[in-house]
C-alpha cells in the first residue's frame, strides 16, 4: 500500500514539475519580449540621434562584446535594418507566448489544477479535514 501512495505522490510531483516547467518557459518568453522591446526603443533613439549628425563623423558600436570604430554612414543602415527586423521577431515571440499560455491552460484543465495565492479558504480546509467529500484535484499554492 505504501508503494501505491508513493506512486500517487510522485505523480502529483511530476504534474507540479511539469506545470512549473511550463510557467518557467512562459516567463522566459515574456522576458525575451521585454528585452527586444527595449532594444527596439534603443534603436529608435540611436537612429534619431545619428540622423542629426554628419555621415562622416566617427562613432563606436558594440559588436559581440567588442567596441568597433565606424562612421555614422556605416552604422546607420545596419541599425535601420535591425530596427525593421525587430517587430517581426516580437510578433513571433508574442505568438509563441500566446501558444504557451494556451498550453498551460490545457495542462491545468487536463490535470484539474487549482492555483491559489496564499492560504486556503476556511471552507476548503473543512473539506480536506473530512467535512464533505470532494473530488480529487491538484492544488498549487503560490507564495507570492
Amino acid at each position: 500500500m505504501s508503494k501505491a501512495a508513493g506512486k500517487t505522490l510522485k505523480s502529483s510531483e511530476e504534474i507540479f514539475a511539469g506545470f512549473q516547467t511550463l510557467r518557467t518557459e512562459q516567463r522566459q518568453l515574456a522576458n525575451k519580449i521585454t528585452e527586444l522591446e527595449m532594444d527596439l526603443n534603443e534603436h529608435k533613439i540611436v537612429i534619431e540621434t545619428l540622423e542629426t549628425v554628419e555621415p562622416s563623423r566617427k562613432c563606436f558600436r558594440m559588436i559581440g562584446g567588442v567596441l568597433v570604430e565606424r562612421t555614422v554612414a556605416d552604422v546607420l543602415p545596419q541599425l535601420q535594418g535591425n530596427k525593421e527586423r525587430l517587430p517581426r521577431a516580437l510578433q513571433a515571440l508574442n505568438e509563441q507566448l500566446a501558444r504557451k499560455g494556451q498550453e498551460i491552460n490545457d495542462y491545468i484543465e487536463k490535470y484539474d489544477i487549482r492555483v491559489q495565492r496564499g492560504f486556503p479558504q476556511p471552507s476548503e480546509t473543512v473539506e480536506q479535514e473530512g467535512g464533505t467529500p470532494s473530488t480529487k484535484s491538484n492544488v498549487l499554492v503560490a507564495s507570492n
